[in-house]
């Protein structure tokens, strides 16, 4: 298992079988294994101070788990990032439990903390809009920014899934894109007229970026090379200074804008779900939330019976 051999080497034999699984049969992405085998081992780390180990999967009990929670919960961990490592030990005993390793699964009856509700921030339109029209586009690498912020926004894509295209995964004659989401599961995705446009004057100066001749990479930095998701944040972060956006612009605030917008244009709730490659309704469904929340904003401000302003004030305004 070369991706992830040097992190799952002194796990014990159990957990790297279930490793193997996950990265030969389920091929998941290196960040995925890296995440899992992160989690096991920190689970490991706890359960050696009761003497206990996964070397033993059949001797884990509800009784582990639940300690191992209560010490994440000391050392004050997000909710979010508890229930995480809870779903790395269910697909672990799940596993062990399917393939007979164990008898009982010690995941049973565990329940994940609850979580706090947090809503995806995004851009309004005018933001969005502004964001691409303040660019200045005259070098090589600002004709690539741009084709890449049209498209993080225009089509909704993950940053992993912008950085991983290929020259071949996209059709601007057809305007769509071919995208590898989560589990490598492949979505073809519309493209924006203005990412059309974008990424054709891109593709016209991609070369003079320093590709080698085989880089099959859509998306290159200044040395020829992929770009990486670090070089994406540091794109987008110039771009919104640029603009006169200070609101922590980031890659996936802009997946958030596309999402939320497609929604406050009339898009159903299942055609957005495909859009963004969700696996679940209720993912996509936290936008509802935030488009009833900006609506509730605007009522606030505008309406003169909202709360925002008094009796008098409103009697003052209509007798001026």
């Amino acid at each position: 298992m070369s991706s992830t051999a040097g992190t799952t080497k002194d796990l014990p034999e159990p957990v790297q079988v279930f490793m193997t699984y996950l990265d030969v049969e389920k091929r998941s992405s290196i960040a995925t294994l890296n995440s899992y085998a992160k989690d096991l081992s920190q689970f490991e780390e706890f359960l050696e101070t009761r003497k206990s180990s996964l070397a033993r999967p059949e001797k884990i009990s509800a009784d582990h788990v639940r300690g191992f929670l209560t010490r994440l919960h000391g050392q004050r961990l997000a909710k979010s990032t508890m229930s995480r490592k809870l779903s790395s030990l269910r697909s672990f005993f799940k596993y062990m439990t399917k393939h007979r390793f164990i008898a009982k699964d010690p995941m049973v009856g565990i329940r994940n903390p609850k979580q706090e509700i947090r809503h995806p921030r995004s851009l309004n339109v005018d933001q969005a809009v502004n964001l691409m029209d303040a660019q200045v586009v005259s070098e090589p690498a600002d004709k690539r920014d741009l084709a890449l912020a049209e498209m993080l926004y225009g089509s909704g894509l993950r940053v992993s899934e912008a950085v991983n295209l290929d020259l071949f995964d996209v059709d601007t004659s057809s305007a769509v894109v071919r995208v590898s989401g989560k589990g490598n599961k492949e979505r073809l995705s519309p493209l924006s007229d203005a990412s059309c446009r974008a990424v054709n004057d891109y593709l016209a100066v991609r070369a003079e970026l320093g590709p080698a001749i085989e880089e099959q990479a859509l998306f290159v930095g200044n040395r020829g090379g992929r770009l990486n998701r670090r070089q994406v944040n540091r794109i987008l972060a110039r771009m919104a200074e640029g603009a006169g956006l200070h609101e922590g612009v980031h890659p996936h605030m802009l997946r958030h804008s596309f999402a939320s917008h497609m929604l406050q244009s009339g898009a159903d709730m299942r055609s957005v779900q495909e859009l963004l490659g969700h696996e679940h309704l209720s993912t996509t469904q936290r936008y509802t939330h935030l488009n009833l929340q900006q609506i509730m904003n605007v009522y606030d401000k505008a309406h003169p019976l909202a709360g925002n302003q008094s009796p008098d004030a409103v009697k003052n305004e209509e007798e001026q």
